[in-house]
């Protein structure tokens, strides 16, 4: 006992301890309801946030929350064992927390693939009729294929997921948008007052955010001067 206490107080592991800590007291509150469990989630993936981050890294269609669930209990197991292979039997010293901070972020960097592999098999279950707690903002970031395209006045088109051809939603579009059928997009809005989505080209979705993240880049480097100034 005194061993495991000791190996789950050490650095690095301490911090996923920490980390994972949290998260069982967040999945917690969610089975007691006190919690949503699309408390990362935003109407669109037009600001840089939490959410619009992982859509970027592949984590599309599950809650930020289990994201982040798997992310770190990926992490943290791959700590523990180059803790439990490595970093224990050398006597590092100060050394331990530099190289610590770098099995941090080795392991971050090694588990995000694996994790988003395991939210993509996930999101059918997620999402199939009948379950428990639908999580439409959780589908912000998805390609889909229209199939339906809007009637004379009407603005309301219909489309389908790539990543599941059964699951069909519906899209609001703009004056002079018109989608044709067969065409593919990217979901970027969720409107919860019809329960409809906004969608654009998936060209148009990849050049807006290399465009944003270029502004935040000039605007930084601005304040960044302007702070030197």
């Amino acid at each position: 006992m005194d061993t495991l206490i000791e190996l789950a107080l050490s650095f690095p592991v301490v911090i996923f301890s920490a980390l994972l800590a949290l998260v069982a007291c967040y999945w917690l509150l969610v089975a007691l309801r006190l919690a949503p469990v699309e408390l990362f989630e935003h109407d669109s993936l037009r600001n840089d946030n939490l959410a619009s981050a992982l859509v970027s890294l592949g984590f599309i269609g599950v809650p930020v929350s289990l994201s982040l669930t798997l992310l770190i209990g990926l992490a943290g197991v791959l700590t523990l064992a180059v803790e439990l292979v490595v970093l224990r039997w050398l006597p590092l010293g100060f050394f331990r927390i530099p190289l610590g901070v770098l099995v941090i972020w080795g392991a971050f960097a090694l588990a995000s693939p694996l994790a988003a592999w395991l939210c993509q098999r996930l999101h059918g279950r997620l999402h199939r009729p009948g379950a428990p707690e639908r999580l439409p903002r959780c589908l912000l970031g998805e390609r889909v294929r229209i199939t339906a395209a809007p009637a004379d006045g009407e603005r309301v088109v219909m489309a389908v997921l790539e990543s599941d051809p059964n699951h069909e939603v519906q899209l609001a579009t703009k004056s002079g948008d018109a989608p044709e059928v067969g065409e593919h997009r990217v979901l970027v809005k969720y409107l919860p007052r019809d329960d409809r989505y906004r969608a654009v080209p998936e060209n148009d979705y990849l050049d807006a955010r290399t465009r944003l993240r270029r502004l935040h880049l000039l605007h930084g480097a601005n304040q960044h001067n302007g702070s030197s100034a």
